[in-house]
């Protein structure tokens, strides 16, 4: 018997069917955005309330829009705008119009204030639902690095731009003077010595914008290394008045003045930075996005995109963004990189109310190796109580040999990890569509609430108002 095959015929006209919807189906995440959506207050939005100009795309459609777009890997305006034509789920989401790219943008920029307040109003429906718990939770904290909307090539440190307006001033000199003799050789066709003055004026009026920012930039360091100074000499004077002993260890050394040679500067993204990515083997032009997931929803809490290439100091002011919809933290489950004694003090003293009153910070003293030693195999007894005057980094480590800090950070690298693979990989947000630090945060906000909806989805969340 001869094989058969399903005939495939495309001169046939195809024709839409009567109803766009028999081809989204009930259970698609179009209807669940769709539905929350309804459900938020879009009184922020930002709308031209003159009636002047062309009519205007509801907020209600343009928010769904681009959370949808978002949740399902589109995040440039022109693939959104693409994606009204080529995909049924976003022309039905439009009911058939073709919001044009410019438009796109400008509300996604124009409505950082709506993303914020919605993001927050998303966990309020997850914790009606009973999806999300907003007492004594426990939060697992790390930073990634997502790559800005510039080359690392469009970059140049402080050192090289001062080598290289030092060489463009002796070559444009060199060029007038070449241009003033009567008889200077003949330059190879297609050059000429007007067209490579302005080449090189430009060039040196771009480094010489740059030279600002880089000042400034480091007044700002400065400054906070100047505070970090003086308060480690008092820390030092007081070590000595109580012992009356010189402290051992080197003095700490005053801050350097000025931009250091290293200082970078990016013609295309300034607010970006060259910073580590991946293992550390490899550099790249980037932001540090940092996020904050309560373990048992794996909802993002709390988040903000900085341009410092590590977590060092961002421990209290990611915190500081926490959704006002969360009561109280028990735990804060973080790695080596955002702890220090500082940074977990301002955590745990700094407030006397509010949801970080009872905040614990759990957190690595130093980086180990992935994997399982044969040690955390076996069964560890309970550590020795500590004196009130160990050194903090001692009762640190102790909270994280007993059985309750085990087994509470635990939870860190499987909560916070997943979540970043989730939105790098399977949404596949990489890089910012946006520039500048203000607007990749709110970039990250609409990121992390295109995640959290589609994490309430697949939950298989009841969203209800209030």
């Amino acid at each position: 018997m001869a094989a058969r095959f399903v005939n495939i015929d495309r001169d046939t006209p195809m024709l839409m069917p009567p109803d766009m919807r028999d081809w989204v189906s009930s259970g698609h995440l179009v209807h669940f955005i769709l539905d929350a959506v309804s459900l938020l207050d879009l009184s922020t939005a930002h709308v031209n309330h003159r009636g002047s100009g062309d009519a205007q795309y509801p907020p209600a459609t343009m928010l769904a829009l681009l959370i949808y777009s978002y949740a399902t890997g589109s995040f440039s305006s022109r693939q959104i705008e693409r994606s009204t034509y080529d995909s049924v789920p976003v022309r039905y989401l439009c009911a058939g119009t073709h919001p044009d790219h410019d438009s796109i943008c400008t509300f996604r920029v124009n409505n950082g204030e709506l993303l914020a307040k919605n993001f927050h109003q998303v966990l309020e429906l997850a914790a009606r639902a009973k999806l999300l718990q907003v007492g004594n939770i426990t939060l697992a904290m790390d930073g990634t690095k997502i790559l800005a909307n510039a080359s690392k090539h469009s970059a140049v440190s402080h050192g090289h731009a001062v080598e290289q307006m030092q060489l463009l001033e002796a070559e444009i000199a060199a060029l007038l003077a070449r241009a003033a003799a009567a008889d200077s050789a003949p330059l190879r066709d297609g050059l000429s010595i007007p067209a490579e003055i302005e080449r090189r004026q430009d060039r040196f009026k771009q480094l010489q914008a740059a030279a600002p920012s880089m000042r400034e930039r480091a007044a700002e360091r400065h400054a906070q290394e100047q505070a970090e100074y003086l308060k480690k000499l008092q820390e030092r004077s007081e070590k000595e008045r109580q012992s009356g002993r010189k402290p051992r260890g080197k003095a700490p050394k005053p801050p350097q003045e000025g931009p250091k040679d290293s200082d970078q500067f990016n013609f295309t993204d300034p607010e970006s930075r060259i910073m580590k990515s991946g293992s550390g083997q490899h550099f790249e032009q980037a932001y540090n996005a940092q996020a904050a997931v309560e373990v048992d929803s794996r909802l993002i809490i709390a988040g903000q995109v900085v341009d410092a290439p590590n977590d060092k100091e961002q421990l209290q002011p990611t915190l500081s963004t926490l959704s006002p919809v969360i009561q109280s933290v028990g735990k804060v489950l973080v790695d080596s990189g955002f702890y220090s004694e500082a940074a977990v003090q301002a955590v745990e003293r700094s407030s006397s109310s509010g949801a970080l009153a009872t905040a614990q910070v759990l957190a690595a003293t130093q980086r180990h190796k992935h994997g399982r030693r044969i040690a955390d195999l076996e069964i560890q007894a309970e550590p020795a109580a500590l004196p009130p005057q160990a050194p903090f980094i001692e009762q640190m480590q102790r909270r994280l040999q007993t059985a309750e800090g085990r087994k509470a950070y635990d939870q860190r690298k499987s909560t916070i990890e997943p979540v970043f693979g989730i939105i790098k990989a399977a949404l596949g947000f990489r890089r910012f569509s946006l520039r500048g630090l203000n607007k990749v945060n709110l970039e990250w906000k609409l990121v992390s609430l295109s995640y959290n909806l589609k994490r309430l989805f697949h939950m298989g969340a009841k969203l209800q108002n209030a």
